[in-house]
């Protein structure tokens, strides 16, 4: 069995989807005062989304410079790049907003937790969701074509 790098696209695809879920399962935890499952919940997305960071460095490394081109033409080409640009600039910010709140709240102190997990979480669902929307645009719905 041989290791295949085109696949980590799609690893990292689903780690972004694991870590949204995670998130708004934290999010919905918290608003019924479990804070208990609430902290479980969110170090599990803490730690897909470092093991995201691992596989996506890992891909770039072993692929090189080679960028993947897009297939899509139009105003769903303009619609990718907008979306690809915001979620580079965003998901450079989530580590550090990631790594404050977390350590906010297992220090217990909620009220700094609180107030920049209100601008972290929004953030970091973006980067999740559009992680995974990139890859289904780039290699699924709209991949380039040989030639064209």
């Amino acid at each position: 069995m041989s290791f295949d790098v085109m696949m980590l696209p799609t690893v990292n695809a689903t780690l972004n989807g694991i870590a949204t879920l995670l998130l708004v399962t934290g999010f919905i935890l918290i608003k019924q005062g479990k804070r208990s499952a609430h902290r479980k919940v969110m170090l599990a997305a803490f730690s897909t989304s470092v093991l995201f960071l691992i596989s996506y460095v890992t891909y770039h490394a072993l692929r090189g410079g080679m960028n993947t081109p897009f297939g899509g033409e139009g105003a769903v080409r303009t619609l990718y790049f907008i979306m690809l640009f915001s979620h580079i600039v965003l998901a450079a910010v989530v580590p550090v907003l990631a790594i404050i709140t977390l350590r906010r709240g297992l220090a217990a102190k909620y009220d700094r937790h609180r107030k920049i997990a209100r601008i972290t979480l929004p953030i970091w669902l973006y980067v999740s969701v559009t992680g995974v929307l990139i890859y289904l645009m780039l290699y699924q719905w709209f991949p380039a074509v040989a030639g064209r």
